[in-house]
């Protein structure tokens, strides 16, 4: 067992190889946080860490001046009562006030770990993976009880979090704040990283000191967003991605949230993370329960990527779920970007050929096959074939793929309407809207009312219609506007807070629906590219689309920046044509693919529309593809060289046995006359000796560690002079390489 209760001490220590954790039952029966870090022996007393003194301005709740909750650091504080930083919770009680005690109760300590109802979470599947603490506590006078979870993962240096509020009384209370997680640190001394943007240009990595006062991301756009990531990250200013202490907060959540860090003027740091309270309240009545959000927080002394990998595996298989989750991803074409909503059967049948003939393995249909769909004005919310395209429907259309030797795909938005459609005029109460005012529209789309049953009920029988009849093997998700207006016409206004939440939590039992019904589907999530990438989500659909940008310049960062807090192979990451349909820019086609490699692999263009050169390579980047991808896609990966620091970046994945390593190297623009380079490897054996494929030579694991790959390109001379010396290439912008070693 993994977790010690000391009895005389009253604290609790969590602990396994990497890390410990540990909680006290203060003298005011509050739980009072200790330490969380690297692995330290186990005493009997940590008494001693628990630091309290005399300060003036001080507000105490015993006699003397030996106790205050505004010094001592807690695991799930409240404000009010002589803590005056922002508290994890608040109640409104019947009599106005908002003044609450939570003492301990009782305790229980168990192998394994509970799933949350209605809400994704890690789990484990045998009971020695993970060992759980569940702590009680109660307000005496108000009735409500507090249970809090503390998981530890046996192989992992890796803590998951929630809460869940239980009403066994007959009054009705308004949670208006319930945090998944909270933790006092006993210092500043950290670098923030968040994870923020906007479309096209998701999850930019952004750094800065820890300053007293308030800093904080978060989102009220009723999902995770583009703007800002649920994850975030506080490193010590020495540490590095390969050296130092690092702490990862991640919460398994898809709509608004806060990850926040207050500094007090005494350098303490207190960290939250959960549902983001602006515009939240609860109703809990009497005989319910609320149940939070889960964070995961994990601790690493082997700098960022050993969060990262952490992380990685942790998501990748204890939070991905499903026959896809250990599968390696099909080779797909999607048809967008190739004919937009100009195609019929034909068109699409002839593309898809095209893209079987180079060795696709999926073909996906995107939008503009349902209802009255020729444009973005009408359609959403009519899922059914527009047979004037597909005069055979999804089903003939789906036979014709597969007889070519191809899986099926289809997009699907299914939390929107267009009021230009058949689902509308029907139902226009089924939208989220303010009565009396005017709802705002987002690409000529609103947004349906998924904290109402029969409206999850309609979309997932018209859907699951289509899918008993048709052969469909991977479903797109995507989702295009954020909330506006949040106010459901079926929920009493004391509910009104709630809707945000039950939305969420609407839209998971639609995903879990078709999960259990239809098992075989891979599912890809989806929020106009990266809006919705979030832990979430990867509970429900194993990949996600990163980003609506997909030439390779800007991927690079999008993907640098995501692989932070999520596994590689959860990222959709395609080959789209030129000029660039965002950016209208021209990269190679050997870059798009040497970007593209590591992720979920595939391409957004009309193959025929290509020379036979490029055809060729499309074909010689798929079978690189099959060849490597368990490689690209579950190997342990490491960031090198940062888009964010410099003109070069680079990344690598080394298989489990280390045998095999893939290494992406990426030069934004050349350069003229520059300096030797040399590029640092990791993750290889020391004792291999490794033929690398570029240069045809062998080098011990070591050397390529510590001495380096030589990266030297033609730009080390002239690079568009004339012939380039023999064993250089010719350089141009948006330049790459991919090197793959292999142990002999």
């Amino acid at each position: 067992m993994a977790i010690l209760f000391h009895e005389t001490s009253k604290e609790f220590h969590l602990y396994n190889d990497k890390i410990s954790y540990i909680i006290k039952i203060l003298d005011n029966g509050h739980l009072g946080q200790l330490y969380f870090g690297s692995r330290i022996q186990d005493r009997k007393d940590f008494d001693h860490l628990l630091e309290t003194c005399y300060r003036p301005m001080t507000s105490y709740q015993s006699e003397g001046y030996a106790f205050s909750l505004e010094h001592i650091k807690q695991e799930y504080p409240v404000y009010g009562t002589s803590d005056y930083k922002l508290p994890a919770m608040e109640i409104l009680q019947p009599d106005g006030s908002r003044i609450t005690n939570f003492t301990y109760l009782s305790h229980r300590i168990y192998s394994g770990k509970p799933s949350l109802q209605g809400l994704p979470a890690t789990y484990t599947e045998s009971d020695e993976e993970a060992d759980t603490l569940e702590v009680t506590l109660k307000d005496e006078l108000l009735g409500i009880k507090l249970v809090l979870l503390y998981t530890i993962f046996s192989q992992e240096g890796a803590i998951a979090r929630s809460a869940r509020f239980e009403n066994p009384t007959d009054d009705t209370f308004d949670l208006t704040r319930a945090m998944s997680a909270s933790l006092d640190l006993p210092d500043c001394s950290y670098d923030w990283i968040q994870f923020s943007g906007a479309w096209s240009r998701e999850r930019q990595v952004k750094i800065r000191r820890l300053e007293q006062g308030i800093q904080a991301v978060s989102s009220t756009r009723g999902h995770s967003s583009h703007t800002h990531n649920p994850f975030i990250v506080l490193k010590r200013p020495t540490a590095d991605e390969f050296q130092g202490e690092v702490l990862g907060f991640s919460l398994i959540y898809s709509g608004n949230f806060l990850a926040q860090a207050e500094v007090d003027t005494y350098n303490v740091t207190r960290i939250m993370l959960g549902i983001n309270p602006f515009g939240f309240t609860w109703n809990l009545k009497p005989g319910e329960k609320f149940q939070t959000p889960e964070a995961v927080m994990v601790y690493s002394d082997q700098g960022l990527n050993g969060m990262s990998q952490t992380f990685h595996r942790l998501y990748r298989s204890r939070l991905a779920r499903g026959q896809w989750r250990d599968k390696v991803r099909p080779v797909l074409l999607n048809n967008w970007e190739a004919t937009y909503f100009d195609f019929d059967e034909d068109r699409l049948v002839e593309i898809a050929r095209a893209a079987k003939e180079d060795g696709v393995e999926l073909f996906v249909l995107d939008d503009g096959w349902f209802g009255e769909r020729n444009d973005d004005h009408a359609g959403l919310g009519d899922w059914y074939a527009n047979t004037e395209r597909l005069p055979n429907g999804i089903k003939g259309l789906s036979e014709k793929i597969e007889a070519l030797g191809l899986k099926f795909g289809l997009w699907v938005e299914l939390e929107m309407v267009n009021m230009d459609s058949d689902l509308y005029r029907a139902h226009p109460e089924w939208i989220l809207q303010t009565p009396g005012r005017k709802s705002c529209h987002g690409r000529h789309q609103y947004v349906l009312d998924f904290s109402r049953p029969e409206v999850v009920d309609c979309i997932y029988d018209m859907v699951a219609k289509i899918l008993s009849e048709s052969k469909v093997s991977y479903i797109k998700w995507d989702m295009n506007r954020s909330i506006t207006e949040c106010y459901s016409l079926a929920l009493a206004p004391a509910q009104q807070g709630e809707v945000f939440h039950r939305y969420i939590l609407g839209l998971y039992s639609l995903y879990e629906r078709f999960i259990k019904n239809f098992p075989h589907i891979l599912f890809e999530s989806c929020a106009s590219g990266g809006a919705r990438f979030d832990a979430g989500m990867l509970y429900y659909a194993p990949q996600c689309w990163t980003s609506d940008d997909s030439d390779a310049a800007e991927r690079i960062k999008i993907q640098y920046g995501t692989s932070f807090g999520y596994p590689i192979v959860s990222m959709g990451a395609h080959v789209s044509a030129v000029p660039n349909h965002q950016l209208f820019r021209n990269t190679p086609l050997a870059t798009r693919g040497n970007v593209a490699y590591f992720g979920a692999f595939g391409y957004e263009l009309d193959l025929q529309k290509l020379t036979d050169e490029e055809r060729k390579m499309v074909r010689e980047q798929i079978r690189f593809m099959k060849q490597y991808r368990s490689v690209l896609q579950f190997g342990t990966f490491y960031r090198l060289l940062s888009p964010f620091e410099s003109n070069i970046a680079a990344w690598m994945a080394v298989s489990d046995d280390q045998k095999t390593a893939v290494i992406g190297y990426y030069k934004t623009l050349n350069d003229v006359n520059c300096e030797y380079r040399r590029l640092h490897l990791k993750g290889l054996n020391p004792n291999l000796s490794y033929l690398v494929d570029k240069t045809g030579k062998i080098h011990m694991g070591d050397e390529l560690m510590s001495v380096g790959l030589i990266t030297t390109d033609a730009s080390a001379g002239q690079p568009c002079s004339g012939q380039p010396e023999e064993g250089f290439e010719i350089c141009t912008d948006f330049w790459s390489k991919i090197y793959v070693l292999t142990a002999e």
